[in-house]
């Protein structure tokens, strides 16, 4: 953001929060992911095993259901999760043309319009227009594979050279963002 405002540019960012992200991801689209990305044969049958006839029940203070098939989200604790939930983000990236996509901020020559670690993303533009284009692919993308954006974590902020001390509004997705830098 220093540098932004030495080179007087607008950096602008959406932080990203999936409703339940770990719990979302659907086992049968992961194995699917996995084989589309290369990822060998013989790993995605070891997690497939590790995540086979996984049964669950649910304590009350009335007692506990009976026991039902798990066929969504990830080990919460297992090391591997972080893992497994990255690489069905990258698909979501990649579906939405992030690689290909012009907007973003320009860092050594590179194009860079995401980070990511586990189930946090930031999206990052020039301006707005981009940032919702971003926004609208990711969201399209993500819904595809069940993970649905929490709107309301959801966060906007705008950051650059004539932004100091000002504010800006800017309406997503319905929600307004109000962030004052």
């Amino acid at each position: 953001m220093e540098k932004a405002r030495e080179f007087q540019k607008n950096i602008y960012f959406c932080f990203l929060d999936y409703a339940k992200a770990f719990d979302c991801v659907d086992h049968n689209k992961l194995w699917k992911i996995l084989k589309e990305m290369g990822i060998p044969d013989h790993l995605t049958c070891l997690l497939r095993n590790l995540y086979a006839g996984q049964e669950a029940t649910v304590r009350t203070g009335h007692g506990t259901t009976a026991w039902f098939q798990i066929g969504k989200g990830v080990r919460q604790g297992c090391i591997l999760s972080p893992c497994l939930f990255n690489l069905y983000a990258e698909h979501i990236m990649r579906n939405a043309g992030l690689e290909e996509a012009q907007a973003g901020i320009k860092i050594s020559g590179r194009n860079i319009n995401n980070l990511r670690y586990a189930d946090d993303t930031t999206l990052m533009a020039e301006n707005e227009e981009e940032l919702k284009s971003l926004l609208m692919k990711v969201k399209e993308e993500s819904e595809k594979i069940g993970l649905k954006l929490n709107i309301q974590k959801t966060k906007i902020m705008a950051s650059g050279w004539g932004n100091s001390g000002n504010s800006v509004r800017l309406y997503f997705l319905g929600l307004q963002n109000h962030c004052r830098w």
